[in-house]
């Protein structure tokens, strides 16, 4: 199994509340739903308020790299990520375990 981690930092100045991030937030809950290569799925907002904390994060789990690739180019994924890359940056781990 392949954990794919995303840590996610809106863009200066952006708000959860903001209509973009509402959307994006909304297309990703959506693909634990809708991509079959997922095996858990979570998401959720920071409750730190650590300076270094990000402020949304998502923890996955995929079969294998194989999975991870239909994953990350299924085009449910990549319209959320098209929506993401408007309002924040984000920093990536996957590993196996």
């Amino acid at each position: 199994m392949i954990r794919h981690l995303v840590l996610f930092k809106l863009n200066e100045g952006v708000e959860r509340d903001d209509p973009r991030v509402v959307e994006g937030e909304a297309a990703f809950r959506a693909l634990g739903d809708t991509i079959g290569e997922l095996r858990f799925w979570e998401l959720g907002w920071n409750i730190s308020d650590r300076p270094i904390a990000y402020d949304f994060a998502i923890n996955s789990a995929v079969e294998d790299g194989d999975a991870l690739k239909r994953y990350l180019e299924h085009p449910a994924h990549q319209a959320g990520v098209a929506l993401w890359r408007e309002f924040a940056t984000w920093v990536v781990a996957d590993y196996e375990f």
